[in-house]
């Protein structure tokens, strides 16, 4: 590598890295963009894995919180070749029955499908959907002094119950099942103190904003990133995977878009010990196992209302979610598995050939794990969609210890980048007010191991941007 010298220089291109870099850029820095693999773009590449013609998403597929992101949105995307695409219906929580909960676009129309517990559903999410837009700039962020504390504590009192306490608002199958299909996105026992958290800030997204998935993929984010980094005069190496900060050329601040086992790697002595020490200390969650099918028709799901959604949760009702949650956290695998699954295809035809169709899922798995669950995630979409079995036309598989080798910040198949528990929502990667600052002077930890955590929405980036401006640059 050319021994030039940058301003600032941006390691890794997931969300969060492309947004620290477009931060950095936009301030007038000459900055340089540094990804491991030749393409760009972390959680957010989609390739054909299984045959010609099928376009999957390696990684993330459907994408709550690009509309919602402060940031995000104040970017010219759309100019830059994105479009995103709101399915019928935002999510769909079936029933060995036949039955459903549905999540909707509209709340009303959400609540009024839960039958008795329509007033339960609108005294949890009606103030979270009004108040949201003027609360997302604190909570998507380091712990904040709130812009607006009453609205912030009215949202904090609930979110940081335990999902399975809030669960006992509802009477119905459908709203406790849907309920927990929205908190398992927290990947931890639904137990846990702050994962009503997850779960409103999901259901809130699809009243506010929806569940879009990018057309041609999760790379058409990415390469709409890239595409206005460069227009604004950004720089990218691809193919350099850093080991170490000597193997940089000078600059004054380095952001990091990696997790706490890597910053350890990557900075060698340049850390203080006590920090180091803390980092060491940080906690990863469970992992993920992920199947994708090239398919000869849609998924035949028995209820309607599945075909009709970008998401589908698949766990039948709060009981067995609640256990199987549980239970993978103990390290043991489950034969009827929370699986989550989305159908791109029947929304995007750029998806696959004419007629044919893709579909992405995966469920939870002890961290580190390698045992094949196919079995265990194909049964459970037959479960729910008798003849799905003979539409598979190929498979491809990630168990997970191969998405760490895909990508490293997958500690584990931890896909969120450490737990998101109690203890590590805002102490993200050590307990600072300003997690983003490194102990080393210019280096910075801008992924989704700091705050406000995993999901594609770049906040940790740009706040870490933000922080990297005001220190070394006095901006």
């Amino acid at each position: 590598m050319a021994n030039q010298e940058y301003d600032a220089i941006v390691v890794g291109s997931g969300p969060n890295g492309l947004a620290a870099a477009i931060t950095l850029r936009q301030a007038g820095l000459a900055v340089l963009l540094i990804e491991g693999k030749d393409e760009i773009g972390g959680g957010m590449r989609s390739k054909e894995l299984t045959l010609p013609g099928y376009i999957h998403d390696v990684c993330s597929a459907v994408h709550p919180m690009v509309t919602m992101s402060p940031f995000f949105s104040a970017l010219p995307l759309r100019e830059h070749g994105l479009e995103l695409i709101n399915p019928t219906l935002a999510a769909v929580h079936p029933f060995d029955d036949g039955t459903a909960g549905v999540l909707h676009h509209s709340l009303n129309e959400t609540a009024n499908g839960l039958g008795i517990d329509k007033e339960n559903y609108l005294r949890l999410m009606q103030s979270t959907v009004r108040d949201l837009p003027k609360l997302l700039p604190d909570l998507l962020g380091p712990f904040p002094f709130p812009s607006h504390p009453l609205e912030l504590a009215g949202f904090g009192l609930k979110a940081l119950t335990s999902a399975s306490w809030m669960a006992g608002r509802f009477d119905t199958k459908q709203a406790k099942g849907l309920w927990a299909g929205m908190a398992a996105h927290a990947i931890q026992p639904l137990t846990n103190l702050s994962t009503s958290a997850i779960g409103m800030m999901l259901m809130a997204a699809a009243h506010v904003g929806n569940w879009p998935i990018p057309k041609g993929g999760s790379q058409s984010i990415a390469d709409a990133l890239v595409s206005y980094f460069l227009e604004i005069g950004g720089k990218i190496q691809t193919g350099f995977h850093v080991k170490s900060l000597k193997e940089l050329p000078p600059s004054k601040a380095v952001l990091l878009d990696v997790t706490p086992r890597q910053l350890l790697e990557i900075g060698g002595d340049n850390l203080s010990s006590s920090y180091r020490k803390r980092l060491e200390k940080y906690r990863y969650g469970m992992g993920v196992f992920k199947v994708d099918w090239a398919l000869s028709e849609p998924i035949p799901f028995k209820n309607e209302d599945c075909r009709k959604a970008g998401t589908v949760h698949l766990g039948n009702t709060y009981e067995e979610i609640l256990t199987s949650e549980q239970q993978t956290s103990e390290g043991k695998h489950q034969e009827k598995p929370f699986v989550l699954l989305a159908q791109p295809s029947l929304f995007d035809d750029s998806r696959a050939p004419a007629g044919k169709h893709t579909a992405w899922a995966y469920c939870h798995v002890p961290n580190g794990s390698q045992e094949d669950q196919t079995n265990a995630i194909e049964n459970q979409i037959e479960r729910f969609a008798p003849g799905f079995k003979d539409t598979i036309l190929k498979r491809n598989t990630l168990n997970a210890m191969q998405m760490e080798a895909y990508n490293p910040n997958y500690i584990g198949g931890d896909i969120n980048g450490g737990i998101q528990d109690i203890w590590q929502l805002y102490s993200r990667p050590v307990l600072s007010w300003s997690p983003y600052r490194t102990s080393a002077k210019g280096l910075y930890i801008c992924s989704s191991s700091t705050p406000p955590g995993g999901g594609v929405h770049g906040m940790c980036g740009y706040h870490a941007a933000k922080r990297a401006l005001k220190d070394v640059f006095g901006e």
